[in-house]
């Protein structure tokens, strides 16, 4: 089916796409903040400018989109019929571009958590995933200071990463 919208119009809405203080990120923020968190937001001199950054438990927290950031295996990512090979080389280089971020910022020493879009969408799901979320950001600042008596014990790139409801973050 070919695009019922003039390459102006697509181009209008495509660009008012919000690409930070979106609502999966401020329900997450409120929560975080709620619960006594203190942070900053999309912090530019860290790799791929983190959505939360924790610098007290040297963490950070990125709220992906679905469809932006390929989450296979989601009912919210669906390639378009239209422009296939486009969009399927566009999620690849931002997946590859999310990968490359969170080496840089484990090597750097940071704990990275992501968060997916689908995972706070509905209600029953939302208070499960924030809770499990914040529990991941308390034990990581405890860890950390265990850690900081014998630094040899800490893995940086090969840490697993959390999982938060049926999705691996």
């Amino acid at each position: 089916m070919a695009d019922v919208m003039t390459p102006e119009q697509r181009s209008r809405c495509m660009a008012a796409i919000k690409g930070k203080d979106t609502k999966p990120e401020m329900i997450v923020r409120k929560f975080l903040f709620s619960r006594g968190l203190r942070y900053r937001v999309n912090n530019r001199k860290l790799p791929g400018s983190p959505d939360i950054v924790l610098k007290n438990y040297k963490t950070v927290v990125f709220i992906d989109g679905c469809f932006w950031h390929g989450h296979e295996g989601c009912k919210y990512y669906r390639l378009p019929k239209t422009n296939v090979n486009f969009w399927r080389q566009k999620i690849a280089l931002n997946i590859a571009r999310d990968y490359a971020n969170g080496v840089d910022l484990r090597l750097a020493g940071w704990r990275v958590i992501r968060v997916w879009e689908c995972d706070i969408k509905t209600k029953a799901k939302r208070d499960e995933t924030l809770e499990q979320l914040y529990q991941e950001i308390v034990r990581i600042e405890h860890k950390s200071r265990h850690y900081e008596s014998t630094p040899d014990n800490m893995p940086i790139a090969a840490e697993p990463s959390p999982t938060y409801g049926d999705n691996k973050i």
